[in-house]
């Protein structure tokens, strides 16, 4: 029981992460600054890349593929703003 509770922790933990990301990243893209907004969008893409993670840990199978989706278009994001 003590070793599913760690396990349970550490997961969390990585949730916990993947939120405060998000958040950061949000704000950086809700800034407005042309220069910045690829370093937002490279923090949203980290958030989305763990919650993937997570949706498969959870066998979440239309949460996984939303992250995904929002992972693609992240990437494609910052390749637009990187070649701006």
């Amino acid at each position: 029981m003590k070793k599913r509770r760690l396990k349970l922790k550490k997961i969390d933990f990585w949730r916990w992460v993947g939120f405060f990301l998000a958040v950061i990243g949000a704000y950086i893209l809700g800034n407005a600054e042309i220069l910045s907004q690829w370093i937002g969008w490279s923090v949203c893409s980290v958030s989305c890349l763990i919650w993937i993670f997570m949706g498969l840990k959870d066998r979440d199978l239309p949460r996984t593929l939303m992250e995904l989706m929002y992972f693609i278009i992240g990437i494609r994001a910052i390749i637009n703003w990187v070649n701006f």
